[in-house]
């Protein structure tokens, strides 16, 4: 994992301050994004999301792990992304009250790419034992990222178009 230190330090406080600002934003439209399941379904998501980030970053700076364990971590992260997304009431592809077909399934769509990288890195670092997995991990961070920040957009300026 030599060079990738200071990529996943950098991606832990990225993804800490962004998930405080998200709050804020949430705080700023809470009766309006409360009100709407759609809304509120994003907000989790993109919570966790950031925190994904700031679990997979603080696993990859955990010192002398056996080869394996970082991949594994990283899969269990994308599993619980997964499980969440799955888990809410309103569906991935099942378009909400506010959200018109088409809207629902892009969003869905975007979710997915931020998530399958971790599965692919996950299972890459476990079995090669880091080598291409980081940069496919390093592609779930940014593609987390993105995400995130289209969703808090839509928490803080679209709802109040």
């Amino acid at each position: 994992m030599e060079g990738w230190d200071n990529f996943f330090l950098g991606q832990l406080g990225a993804s800490a301050a962004l998930g405080g600002l998200l709050f804020v934003a949430i705080s700023l439209n809470l009766s309006r994004i409360s009100s709407d399941g759609a809304l509120a379904d994003r907000a989790l998501l993109a919570l966790c999301l950031l925190l994904a980030i700031l679990v997979v970053s603080s696993f990859m700076l955990i010192p002398g792990q056996p080869a394996p364990l970082p991949g594994i971590e990283v899969l269990l992260v994308g599993l619980a992304i997964s499980v969440l997304a799955a888990a809410r009431r309103r569906g991935l592809f099942r378009p909400d009250a506010g959200e018109r077909d088409g809207k629902a399934i892009v969003n869905a769509v975007f979710l997915a790419a931020a998530v399958l990288p971790y599965y692919i890195g996950g299972l890459l670092i476990a079995a090669d034992g880091m080598r291409a997995g980081l940069y496919v991990v390093g592609a779930a961070i940014i593609l987390s990222f993105i995400k995130a920040v289209l969703d808090a957009w839509v928490l803080l300026i679209e709802i109040n178009r």
